[in-house]
């Protein structure tokens, strides 16, 4: 995927639900919960022992869905990944290290910064579509106006302290592609299964989009 087929997927995204799961049975429901709902993407993180699996497992029975692995922090993981068949990686933060081995394995990958210098250091390093994260914790909204001038290549997907009332804030920015989190998924609907409350909140989400 170039640079420019992951800004038009991105575009097309909109809203990267970021799920942490248990188990690939749990992944594969709630990742078609959140479809019946209208969100066409997810990002699995690998914060659990079931992450990597359900990735591979989302991605095989739910080819409508673009899969996105989440918590990609060392060169182990990356080539993990890709082994998985995924369509792009996410970062939290970035490091050299990180960077080379993603350009080493050619896989689409969205890297996290949190300040001017990393991006503009992850953008000598090709990268052009940046994770600002955590989000409104360094600047939020303020922080990517102030950047969308000197730093017009490149394009973001906040993720971190955003929610049903703000995400549209963020999305509508010039420089911000697509947005990240996790509110659409309450932890309680997630462990107790309830799917139906799931979609509503998918639903309300792809809503308040088209209403705009």
């Amino acid at each position: 995927m170039s640079s420019i087929a992951l800004a038009k997927t991105l575009q097309n995204v909109q809203v990267l639900p970021v799920l942490t799961v248990t188990n690939p049975d749990q992944a594969v429901q709630l990742c078609q919960a959140l479809y019946k709902g209208g969100i066409n993407a997810v990002e699995i993180t690998l914060r659990t022992a079931a992450g990597l699996e359900s990735l591979a497992v989302v991605k095989r029975e739910l080819p409508e869905v673009v899969v996105a692995a989440g918590t990609v922090c060392n060169a182990e993981q990356v080539a993990a990944v890709k082994e998985a068949g995924v369509d792009f990686g996410v970062s939290p933060a970035s490091t050299p290290a990180l960077l080379h081995a993603i350009n080493e394995a050619e896989l689409p990958f969205i890297p996290g910064v949190a300040t001017p210098s990393e991006a503009m250091y992850a953008a000598e390093c090709g990268f052009n579509h940046l994770k600002l994260f955590p989000a409104t914790a360094v600047g939020g909204l303020k922080l990517l106006k102030s950047i969308a001038a000197p730093l017009p290549e490149l394009g973001f997907c906040p993720t971190g302290g955003l929610n049903q009332d703000n995400f549209l804030e963020f999305l509508n920015l010039p420089n911000v592609h697509c947005v990240g989190g996790s509110w659409m998924v309450n932890s309680a609907d997630l462990n107790a299964g309830n799917w139906q409350a799931i979609t509503d909140a998918a639903q309300k989400v792809t809503d308040a989009i088209a209403q705009q």
